[in-house]
């Protein structure tokens, strides 16, 4: 499955916001390569870093999510955000949304062009060798 198919599969009402998200994601972060795969169960858009998935973006019964994994890796990027987009709900890794208010396309240009400027393969591999020398 393509993305468009992926996005014309969704709600009307989604298809629109759906398509600008996925759209300010590949502008904004040119490191990823984004495919439909499953992903806890549901089909989803998967942008992978090098290495390593980095954001996710999915639509099931009662809302939309995207999935930004630099974002569960920096309480200050969490707690920017979680403050920025107050009618998102958040949790660890994810905000779930219903609508274009509770996501402004705005904070999501800042904070996916955030996003961009962290390698998650690199940050792995320097708690891997911290752990090492706690050891």
């Amino acid at each position: 499955m393509s993305i468009s198919e992926f996005i014309s599969a969704q709600p009307e009402e989604r298809q629109e916001l759906l398509s600008q998200l996925h759209e300010i994601i590949i502008q904004k972060d040119k490191t990823i390569t984004p495919v439909i795969a499953p992903m806890m169960g549901k089909e989803m858009i998967i942008y992978n870093a090098p290495g390593s998935f980095k954001y996710g973006l999915s639509s099931v019964k009662n809302y939309m999510s995207l999935h930004v994994l630099p974002m569960y890796g920096s309480t200050i990027l969490y707690e920017k955000y979680k403050g920025l987009l107050k009618e998102a709900t958040f949790q660890k890794g994810c905000i779930n949304f219903k609508n274009k208010d509770e996501m402004p396309l705005k904070i999501v240009k800042d904070l996916i062009a955030e996003c961009s400027k962290i390698d998650l393969r690199a940050l792995r591999e320097n708690y891997l060798k911290s752990k090492s020398k706690k050891n």
